[in-house]
């Protein structure tokens, strides 16, 4: 599956990828095929298919119909619908190694800019030299805070935008969100946090696509 991120839990496997709105009704097709009759149910913000050998998909909106319901005679196509509506997202992707901002429009980005910070992973270190490497991990956390939140003043303020997409590591995207520097995007509702490496041009260019797919998120039966 194009995208797929799979995880083991237990003996049963899951999956993760993101289907734009115009393809999603063709890879519920080709799941059926690979699974046999499905059911359909109402989950949430999306829909849940049960698959004969017992393979379930989770397909979730990338947004909230906000009053602007998809289109369509069943629950798939409503929902692919949803997801091809023309929503702008704001990106705030953040991890150790550095940062991706970006404001997005179905699917390309309109404004953007990526950088390089560093934070220092943990140590295993004791006594003193614990606490000068804590320092100076929490001394560069701080620094590629302050960093990042005034790229995302400069980027955001340019562009409006319903939501705001986080996404890297949770910790430090919850930061920079919180900073005052973003105060006036504070409101906005945040969408599903987003999974990605450390936020290179690439990476925050495919984060831009996956702000307005469908996240699919497959759990096959025990020994498939």
């Amino acid at each position: 599956m194009p995208g797929s991120r799979p995880t083991q839990g237990g003996a049963a496997s899951t999956r993760t990828a993101f289907i734009s709105g115009p393809r999603l009704a063709g890879w519920v097709e080709r799941f059926a095929a690979s699974h046999g009759d499905l059911g359909y149910e109402d989950h949430d913000d999306g829909v849940r298919l049960a698959a004969a050998d017992g393979a379930t998909a989770l397909l979730v909106a990338p947004w909230p119909d906000d009053g602007r319901p998809g289109r369509g005679s069943g629950l798939v196509e409503r929902l692919g619908s949803l997801a091809s509506q023309p929503r702008t997202v704001g990106l705030l992707l953040v991890r150790r190694g550095g940062y991706g901002v970006a404001v997005a429009s179905e699917g390309v980005i309109l404004a953007a800019k990526t950088g390089s910070k560093y934070v220092q992973s943990r140590s295993a270190a004791g006594g003193q030299s614990q606490q000068r490497f804590a320092r100076r991990r929490a001394n560069q956390a701080d620094a590629m805070v302050e960093a990042v939140a005034e790229q995302a003043r400069l980027i955001f303020g340019g562009q409006g935008f319903e939501y705001i997409l986080p996404g890297g590591d949770r910790g430090l995207a919850d930061e920079v969100l919180a900073h005052p520097a973003l105060k006036p995007w504070a409101d906005l509702p945040r969408l599903a946090y987003l999974d990605v490496p450390d936020p290179r041009a690439a990476v925050l260019k495919k984060a831009a696509a996956d702000a307005c797919a469908v996240r699919v998120t497959v759990t096959d039966p025990p020994g498939r």
